[in-house]
């Protein structure tokens, strides 16, 4: 087996190794195999949602079982992904791939085989660990194999493997719903996982951080801490209120564990987060990027699936279907190659500040147009669809080539969490844009809109109702254009400034 070649010794933070790696011989074929199991990893952030009334029926959950089914899979994930992106650095990350693989194997097996709630919410937790190494390993593991030159076309299919997941979690769902029982939307991730554990042993070659840092244990348990209270704080505050104690306590803990989190890596010496990072103009514009790009899109998918279940009358299936455009030309441009293409002859700024104005469009053609039909829509998601597909692969490259690469698992955790910090935002604060609105311009006192419709009582009165959400709707789709639009220049001008700075 080919053995990848030394890893470089530690050099300035925020710089790129000045040495050229040698691609592995079989690259793609490993590309492939861990973006398999990849997906099976994003998926489960979304599939289980079309089978809460089957688990509400058959196993008696009550709402709050529900939520912690789904959330404890993303709390987990959400915060471990430093520590386990650090752990891949420091003890090998083809131990790490192999160990994430057999964790979320086992817990998919027991979630399948659950015959309670509990043991449901254990297995989904026991997938999050999987699955937080999975999703910092395989990037890891592909800034490994894959040449310098070659490494925008790698990320970007592995960026496409991503959206990917996400479309595919409600359809793959409510199809394997439609012929088997609930348990076997997890049974369905073991063949994949056995596959993944062959393909880690015989083709993946093993790298680690040559310098084997002392393990940082205060710093994973107050990163894992201080995230996993920030995305709960996220989570709640749509359904309990900003201003609840449990928000509020969730906040201040990761305000607190965060704080410590950073004076604690900026006084010791081998750190599991180098602050210096963050000086660095490439890393932070490509941070405030991958933010903003995933909160424009996801709070405008969370909106979107709602307008076309609760006005225009799509059942799930059928509005899963109608937001797919986007996933599928994402995938498509990054696929074929085109987007690392653009990208090269563009430059890193161009293309990011040229995506996330494509992005923004979307946004504002969806809120002005999405009430005229489903053309209008169309049109709003190939346009996010477009603009993803330039800027997202664009801003992970940013990412990974500002840090060492002997830090390659610490660049994935870091990109892992933006991803996961903005999506949790991007839900939060346009749903807030949504009610707020629609709260202003209806006088019931219904919180939802089937429960402002189930007690109008006239047909002008619904209509009236649905305007309102529609309005609602809008407003907050032109609050993530407009967020993304300035994240996206925001990013372009630092970034811009960082090349300028490097080649002077």
């Amino acid at each position: 087996m080919t053995t990848p070649p030394q890893e470089h010794a530690r050099e300035e933070p925020g710089r790129a190794p000045r040495t050229q790696p040698q691609g592995h011989p079989q690259r793609w074929l490993i590309l492939g195999v861990i973006c398999l199991a990849q997906l099976t990893v994003v998926i489960d952030n979304t599939v289980l949602n079309v089978a809460i009334p089957s688990l509400t029926r058959e196993m008696d959950a009550a709402t709050s079982d529900i939520q912690w089914m789904i959330n404890a899979y993303s709390l987990v994930q959400s915060g471990l992904l430093l520590t386990a992106g650090n752990a891949a650095d420091r003890y090998g990350r083809k131990k790490m791939l192999f160990a994430g693989l057999a964790l979320f194997g086992l817990g998919s097996l027991v979630a399948g085989l659950a015959s309670s709630t509990g043991q449901l919410i254990a297995a989904r937790a026991g997938m999050g660990i999987g699955g937080a190494l999975l999703l910092t390993t395989t990037l890891a593991v592909a800034m490994q194999i894959f040449t310098p030159e070659e490494q925008p076309r790698a990320i970007g299919v592995w960026a496409a493997v991503n959206s990917l997941g996400f479309a595919a979690g409600p359809l793959l769902g409510g199809l394997m719903l439609n012929h088997f029982w609930w348990g076997a939307i997890f049974l369905i991730n073991l063949p994949v996982a056995a596959l993944g554990l062959v393909a880690v042993v015989t083709l993946v070659p093993e790298s680690k951080n040559p310098q084997g840092d002392r393990p940082d244990l205060l710093g994973a348990l107050l990163s894992t801490i201080g995230m996993a209270s920030l995305v709960f704080a996220i989570i709640s505050g749509p359904g309990h209120g900003w201003a609840s104690q449990r928000v509020l306590a969730s906040a201040a803990v990761a305000v607190a564990a965060l704080g410590a989190f950073a004076y604690w890596e900026s006084r010791i010496p081998y750190p599991m987060l180098d602050l210096h990072f963050f000086r660095n103009r490439r890393f932070t514009g490509a941070v405030a990027g991958a933010v903003l790009i995933t909160f424009g899109m996801t709070g405008a998918m969370y909106l979107l699936t709602q307008h076309l279940q609760f006005v225009l009358g799509y059942d799930a299936l059928e509005a899963g279907l109608r937001t797919s455009p986007l996933a599928l030309t994402f995938v498509a441009l990054n696929f074929t190659g085109l987007t690392a293409k653009w990208t090269a002859g563009m430059g890193l700024p161009v293309s990011i500040a040229l995506g996330m104005t494509l992005t923004a469009a979307g946004l504002a053609a969806i809120a002005l147009l999405a009430s005229g039909g489903y053309a209008g829509t169309l049109l709003g998601l190939l346009l996010i669809g477009v603009g993803c597909a330039i800027a997202s692969p664009a801003m992970a490259h940013a990412i990974m080539s500002s840090i060492p690469r002997e830090k390659a698992g610490v660049g994935a955790g870091i990109n892992g969490t933006l991803a996961e910090f903005g999506n949790g935002l991007g839900v939060a604060v346009l749903g807030a844009v949504l009610n707020a609105r629609f709260a202003a311009l209806v006088s019931v006192t219904a919180s939802s809109l089937p429960a402002a419709l189930a007690s109008a009582g006239s047909a002008a009165e619904r209509e009236r109702i649905t305007d309102a959400f529609s309005a609602g709707l809008e407003s907050s789709q032109l609050v993530g254009a407009v967020a993304v639009l300035l994240g996206g220049l925001v990013a372009a001008v630092l970034l811009r400034r960082a090349e300028r700075a490097e080649a002077s």
